[in-house]
């Protein structure tokens, strides 16, 4: 069994590696996949960096982990990147897709949201400021919550914090950490060195 963990990653960082290994602890997945969006339809204004820098940074947040592995078949496809058409890119496998809560709140705003929840078993992250009531009434069928302790980690807080020119260390990876230094990733406006 596949558990996918979707997202933005920009910059993947530690509550998304805490919650893959929950998911693969308490789903007895045998894989973890990471799969960063290419085209993330619901961000198109939202400032995201480019999908090759987000693709190589979740590669390396996941690297040396057995049961963790990075995919970039959205990263690979042309347009907007839709949940759905990642699910049905697996064929009959069984998949259980692992949501935020904030994202399983939003279900409903999905492209053929409904039929994401019949292709594939939900699991769920409790997020800090997510009411669990409006998750289950987005899934509205049965779903699981996974054990992990609420970590108030987010792209945009650590973007905005290294724009004010705060450390992110030790919040992503080390690998993930020096990417982003090597790259001038989330600088202010026209602080980078190149």
């Amino acid at each position: 069994m596949r558990a996918i963990m979707g997202g933005t990653f920009d910059p993947p960082h530690v509550a998304h590696l805490v919650a893959g290994e929950a998911a693969y602890q308490q789903l007895g997945a045998d894989i973890v996949t990471f799969t960063p969006a290419g085209s993330p339809w619901q961000k198109p204004a939202a400032g995201v960096s480019a999908a090759e820098h987000r693709w190589e940074m979740t590669r390396i947040a996941v690297a040396g982990v057995d049961h963790f592995e990075a995919d970039d078949r959205e990263v690979r496809r042309q347009g907007w990147t839709y949940t759905i058409e990642t699910l049905e890119s697996y064929g009959d496998e069984e998949i259980v897709l692992v949501l935020g809560a904030d994202a399983a709140a939003g279900l409903s705003t999905w492209r053929r949201g409904a039929e994401v929840i019949e292709r594939a078993s939900i699991a769920v992250v409790p997020r800090p400021g997510t009411d669990p009531v409006q998750v289950a009434e987005a899934i509205d069928g049965p779903f699981t919550w996974l054990d992990v302790p609420l970590l108030d980690i987010s792209g945009t807080m650590l973007r905005e914090r290294s724009r004010a020119g705060g450390s992110i260390r030790f919040l992503v990876s080390d690998g993930v950490w020096r990417y982003v230094a090597e790259h001038d990733l989330y600088v202010a406006e026209g602080d980078a060195s190149t």
